[in-house]
């Protein structure tokens, strides 16, 4: 089982932002940005690469969550969403999840 699965079914408590029965955000232990926040789905989905056509609605509620994290933290001044899919593209848990980052200017690309 991954460390996203066990923390979705409470084996590891992370520090919980949003939680419903779907979906977990939660602060990130190696924050790329003062405020770093992972929004998963409960159930696994290994990346967005791997979804099906029965997880429109999953996905859709992760990008809704990301502003919901975004509202209560005080992201006002705006923020980023990061989706990585694959390890090419930098996923390092294969686990579906969405990056929240803000707190700061942040040029694009980064670097």
């Amino acid at each position: 089982m991954c460390i996203f699965c066990k923390m979705a079914k409470g084996e590891i408590t992370p520090k919980t932002v949003l939680e419903d029965d779907e979906v977990l955000a939660f602060h990130d232990i190696s924050p790329q940005a003062p405020v770093h926040v992972l929004v998963i789905p409960k159930r696994h989905v290994e990346s967005l690469a791997a979804a099906e056509p029965a997880d429109q609605a999953l996905l859709g509620k992760l990008l809704w969550t990301a502003r919901e994290v975004a509202q209560k933290l005080g992201l006002d001044a705006g923020y980023r969403t990061v989706l990585n899919s694959g390890a090419e593209a930098g996923q390092s848990v294969f686990h579906l999840h969405l990056h929240v980052l803000g707190g700061r200017a942040m040029a694009w690309p980064p670097g």
